[in-house]
Order: C-alpha cells, then structure tokens, then sequence
C-alpha cells in the first residue's frame, strides 16, 4: 500500500481510503474472532460464623475491661 502512496501523487487519497478500510476490515475481523472469556470462579467455600465467637469475645472484652478498670483504682488508692 505505501508503494501507491509513494509512486503515484495523484492517488494519495484514494491509496489511504484503501488502506484505511483495509486495516478498519481486518480490526473488526480481529474483534470478532476473540475467544470466549473463561467461566467466573466457583464461590469460596462457607467460613467460621461470626455470630458464634463475637458473643464470646464480647464477654472477655467486658472482663477485660472491667479487670484493668479494678486494676487501675488500686494502684491509685
């Protein structure tokens, strides 16, 4: 396609009008012939439950809390 470009001055236009429709022809062609998109991934398997243990660090936490609570008065006292 450059050789017509080149060698005859006259034809510029036309010579890139071929081209161009020459390389939007081969983009479609390479746009429809991608392959299929692998199928998504099977969902993670079920975790720990939440409700279970937050209860119960819930309940350490107070202890916890309470415990230094105490703490801190006798070393004020």
């Amino acid at each position: 396609m450059l050789f017509f470009i080149l060698l005859l001055p006259g034809m510029k236009i036309n010579a890139i009008m071929i081209l161009a429709s020459i390389l939007f022809s081969l983009t479609s062609f390479l746009s429809v012939a991608q392959a299929n998109p692998p199928p998504p991934m099977p969902p993670p398997p079920p975790g720990l439950p939440i409700d279970g243990p937050a209860g119960l660090l819930l309940i350490l936490g107070l202890i916890y809390g309470i415990y230094k609570a105490v703490e801190l008065r006798k070393h004020r006292s």
